[in-house]
């Protein structure tokens, strides 16, 4: 049986807490390189706001529960193109993904699950301490804005 090649449709799940410290994971396949949380559609049909909390769960063991902890829908996407290093995983041509962007407001005692296979360890760190650390540019860009969607003006 054959893998299906990734939906080049992903989400960006900045985790935060009231004071703006942010949650980075480190990845498993590319140790050095620490990011939010990330993920591709399932299918063509999953709604991103799904697809955000099932990666968040999936990732952190943090479940969006709708009531104490609610993923912000940004309406904010990204378009960028795919490192060639992970090319592989989508479709013959297929180099660029859109990124839809959320956050979610946790405790900073709230338990943290990783998933082995993913991710090597975590970290929370200041916000702009957390842009720094990212290896991609729209998950620093996102951490960054992050004041903004969280108290806006």
């Amino acid at each position: 049986m054959t893998t299906p090649h990734k939906i080049p449709e992903s989400v960006l799940v900045v985790i935060h807490t009231p004071d703006l410290e942010v949650l980075l994971i480190e990845r498993a396949d590319r140790p050095g390189f620490w990011q939010s949380v990330t993920g591709s559609l399932d299918t063509l049909d999953e709604p991103l706001i799904d697809t955000a909390a099932r990666e968040l769960f999936e990732e952190t063991g943090i479940v969006a529960d709708g009531s104490d902890i609610v993923l912000r829908d940004w309406h904010l996407s990204n378009i960028y193109e795919i490192y060639p290093t992970w090319r592989h995983r989508y479709a013959p041509g297929v180099t660029r993904n859109t990124e839809h962007v959320f956050s979610v407001c946790v405790p900073r005692d709230i338990p943290i699950v990783l998933s082995d296979r993913e991710h090597l360890q975590y970290a929370w760190l200041p916000f702009l301490e957390a842009a720094d650390r990212c290896f991609s540019s729209s998950n620093a860009e996102a951490i960054l804005q992050l004041s903004r969607h969280v108290h806006p003006t």
